[in-house]
C-alpha cells in the first residue's frame, strides 16, 4: 500500500513540475522567450563562493526564496546592459519572495565589482564573488552573463544564457508565478 501512495505522490509531483513549465512557458516574450525551463528541478552543486564580507557561501544557504543567480564580471559589456535591469528586478519583486543573487567569476577586483555596480545604477545588488570559477564551473557556466533561477528548495528551475531584459513584464511574471508556488 504504502508503495502505491508513493507512487501517486510521485507521479502527481512530476505532472505538477510539467504543469508548471508548461505554465511558466506560456508567460515567454521578448527575451524571455530564451529562457531554458527544466520539466523538472535539478539539484545545484554544494560549491563555495564569497557571500557577503567573503563569507564562505553556498546556493543551499539561498533556499526559501525564488532566486535569480546571475553569473557576470567586470569585464562583461552584455553584463553592464543586463545589471540595471536585475537591479530593477530586485526592487520590485525582493518584498515578493524573490532575489537577485550576481555572482562575479573569475578574476573581478572587488573595488572594480563595486564600481562597476555603482556606474550602471545596480549597487543595490550583492557584490558576491567566484574568483576560482568553483560554482560556475560546477553549475556549467560557459559564457557570461549565465542566469539561473532556483525555486524555494534551491533547485534550478530554469536557464538563460546572454543578456536579458529582467525587468520585463514578462520575467517579472514568470517570477512571481514561481513565487507564487509556495
Amino acid at each position: 500500500m504504502r508503495a502505491l501512495v508513493a507512487a501517486l505522490y510521485t507521479g502527481a509531483l512530476l505532472a505538477a513540475n510539467g504543469a508548471l513549465a508548461q505554465d511558466l512557458a506560456a508567460l515567454q516574450e521578448g527575451d524571455m522567450r530564451k529562457l531554458a525551463i527544466h520539466e523538472e528541478p535539478q539539484e545545484v552543486p554544494e560549491a563555495v563562493f564569497e557571500g557577503d564580507g567573503g563569507a564562505e557561501t553556498t546556493l543551499s544557504d539561498l533556499k526559501g526564496e525564488v532566486v535569480v543567480v546571475n553569473f557576470w564580471a567586470t569585464w562583461c559589456a552584455p553584463c553592464r546592459e543586463e545589471m540595471p535591469t536585475l537591479a530593477a528586478l530586485q526592487a520590485e519583486l525582493g518584498d515578493e519572495g524573490v532575489r537577485v543573487a550576481t555572482i562575479a567569476t573569475g578574476r573581478n577586483d572587488p573595488i572594480e565589482q563595486e564600481q562597476f555596480l555603482a556606474e550602471v545604477g545596480a549597487e543595490s545588488l550583492p557584490a558576491w564573488r567566484d574568483p576560482s570559477q568553483q560554482l560556475a564551473r560546477a553549475m556549467g557556466v560557459l559564457g557570461l552573463p549565465v542566469t539561473v533561477i532556483l525555486n524555494r528548495e534551491g533547485q534550478e528551475v530554469a536557464r538563460l544564457q546572454g543578456e536579458a531584459d529582467w525587468s520585463s513584464e514578462s520575467a517579472l511574471a514568470i517570477l512571481r508565478a514561481l513565487a507564487a508556488e509556495g
